[in-house]
């Protein structure tokens, strides 16, 4: 048990703590392009992978292009969740700046299961925070 004064220490660290934003980038190729031009499906993956992750969904904007790509941006309480696809080369880049405790990692791991991913490239980098 925490005496009184160990409670409040804890409180002041927790209170000046800088919070954590990082930018996560995801280059996943998948075993069927025409998963890239489905966009209800897209969709409902992206939301998917935002309530993994902890996400908080504030709006959304999907465009659906000539060839069937499919570009989309959640816009979240945390920041935002974005994907392009190109069907044409059986490959979608998904971004997603993450702040505060949303699990970044399992947002990227939900989407790229979901498209049936057969290889990932992923980058996360620490952005600046204040």
């Amino acid at each position: 048990m925490l005496d009184r004064h160990s409670t409040r220490s804890g409180e002041l660290r927790a209170r000046h703590r800088k919070p954590t934003m990082r930018l996560h980038t995801m280059d996943v190729w998948v075993r069927r392009a025409a998963a890239l031009t489905d966009v209800a499906r897209i969709k409902t993956i992206l939301y998917e992978g935002a309530e993994v992750g902890g996400a908080t969904v504030l709006g959304e904007k999907f465009c659906v292009f000539s060839n069937g790509a499919v570009t989309g941006v959640l816009v979240l309480a945390q920041s935002h969740l974005s994907i392009h696809t190109w069907p044409e080369y059986a490959l979608a880049n998904v971004d997603l700046l993450t702040y505060g405790d949303m699990r970044g990692e399992n947002v990227l791991q939900s989407i790229s299961e979901q498209l049936d991913g057969v290889r990932a490239d992923v980058t996360c980098i620490r952005r600046a925070v204040g």
